[in-house]
């Protein structure tokens, strides 16, 4: 069985077709499912709409709460072995759920991943920038970080629940929690359509985006963070120090403290490891 979750915040103009075309792309399968909808706090008639919409389970949130919390609601009380989300925007090509279905019984999260999203140019650098430096963190080129429309399954969501932020940063947790702990993780490319409505993402999220991926790979594999700029200190000051003896026939202080310093991060690097594989083994 599977779960499908929307999440809904002043989606009236769209929410009934959402809904209606994901019922016609899982009937021509026939999978066994639950449409599980959470409505987060809207202002417009979303609520009132979907009160009267026949074959889904509704959650309501009374104030906003956001997108993530949205989600983490649906999966505590999703009864499927696998999750399946996606946006009630209109953005996403529900036509294309099956495909992801059928992928989901080889890996344990099969990603839409977008091949033409419509970003606002000041939004694209940002975006750039943080696709590089998971892609850095994670060792492993990342399609689309944090598309909405994916299926994983429930005890991969479960196990790092406790992670999971309120916010729109639910996407990016659970990408970066599964390859960083060695899950399968699969991406099908997908169209993106233009939203109906008004986005409610904003510039600042850069700033949230990039601390999660830093903190989360932190969490999980350390010394994937520490050890770069600690070798690239060893080797600046290293090398720095031997153009001083051979032009200048001193040693300063200077590459001594870069040399230092890139040890102490090393060493940081190595114990930070050795902590989270113990916390692993004892949660194993």
């Amino acid at each position: 069985m599977i779960s499908i979750i929307i999440p809904v915040f002043n989606e009236e103009k769209v929410i009934v077709q959402t809904i209606a075309e994901v019922k016609k792309s899982l009937a021509s399968m026939g999978q066994p499912h639950e449409i599980i909808v959470v409505n987060d706090g809207s202002q417009d008639q979303s609520g009132t709409i979907l009160k009267k919409v026949q074959g889904i389970k509704l959650i309501t949130h009374i104030n906003n709460k956001g997108y993530g919390a949205s989600l983490k609601s649906g999966i505590r009380v999703a009864q499927g072995e696998k999750i399946l989300i996606t946006d009630a925007d209109g953005t996403y090509p529900i036509e294309r759920i099956p495909d992801l279905i059928t992928k989901s019984s080889e890996f344990d999260m099969v990603v839409g991943a977008r091949s033409s999203e419509n970003v606002p140019l000041l939004r694209k650098p940002a975006k750039k920038i943080l696709s590089m430096l998971a892609n850095f963190l994670t060792g492993r080129i990342i399609p689309d970080l944090n598309s909405g429309m994916r299926i994983f399954n429930k005890d991969l969501a479960l196990e790092f629940f406790h992670l999971f932020p309120n916010g729109f940063s639910f996407t990016t947790t659970i990408t970066l929690a599964a390859l960083t702990n060695n899950y399968s993780v699969e991406y099908v490319p997908i169209e993106y359509h233009k939203r109906i409505g008004k986005s409610t993402i904003s510039p600042w999220n850069f700033f949230e985006f990039a601390a999660l991926i830093v903190r989360l790979v932190m969490y999980f594999n350390p010394l994937k963070f520490f050890l770069t700029p600690g070798i690239l200190l060893l080797i600046g000051g290293a090398g720095f120090g031997i153009w001083e003896v051979v032009q200048q026939r001193n040693l300063g202080e200077f590459p001594i403290l870069l040399v230092i310093t890139g040890l102490q991060i090393c060493f940081l690097g190595l114990i930070a490891d050795l902590i989270v594989k113990s916390r692993n083994a004892r949660v194993k």
